[in-house]
């Protein structure tokens, strides 16, 4: 291990609340990684704080290098593609499997993208079976820290997730700036 600053990831399925949390790092005055290259559109209004070259972590990992102190948002398929030479504190959104769903096929129409072909049910079970599997390979690896948070909960306390965030990564954010930036209005595909 380096002695760098640990890398910040925002991790979780899509449509879990990961631009919600990236939006809340950034407020409360951490540096975040993003491109700009996906802007706000009708599903995410504030913006998704993506960075494109995190799509080629199998590939290139050399932006890693400028990482360190900094918040990224990594879909959680690509966590296992991380080099093992760093730390790494990664918050994981969690969200009701039938709201994420609901919400990618909502995202998709209004893109005018076909989604996957399967039946809710199967979806459901896929998404189950690759948290299981992202779960057990993050237990398993030191130089991973965990905090497992739950969409709803932002909904309903954001106040007490700002908190949580905070203490995770060392207390130095702005939580009431934190707090500002979850929106519940946006919690439109709700189960």
């Amino acid at each position: 291990m380096t002695t760098r600053a640990p890398i910040v990831i925002v991790s979780g399925l899509p449509r879990s609340g990961t631009s919600m949390a990236m939006q809340m790092l950034h407020a409360g005055g951490m540096s975040v990684m993003t491109d700009a290259i996906r802007t706000a559109d009708a599903d995410n209004p504030h913006g998704y704080l993506e960075f494109e070259r995190v799509k080629q972590l199998k590939t290139d990992k050399s932006w890693l290098d400028d990482a360190a102190g900094k918040a990224v948002k990594i879909i959680h398929l690509l966590l296992m593609e991380l080099p093992t030479d760093r730390e790494y504190r990664v918050i994981f959104m969690r969200r009701n499997l039938s709201e994420v769903v609901r919400s990618q096929a909502v995202m998709l129409e209004r893109s005018g993208r076909k989604g996957a072909a399967l039946p809710q049910e199967r979806m459901i079970a896929l998404f189950e079976g690759q948290l299981k599997a992202i779960e057990s390979w993050l237990a398993a690896r030191p130089n991973f820290q965990v905090l497992q948070l739950d969409h709803a909960h932002f909904i309903a306390n954001a106040t007490q997730q700002a908190k949580s965030i905070n203490a995770f990564l060392g207390g130095t954010l702005d939580e009431s700036a934190m707090v500002k930036a979850v929106d519940p209005s946006l919690h439109r595909n709700k189960s």
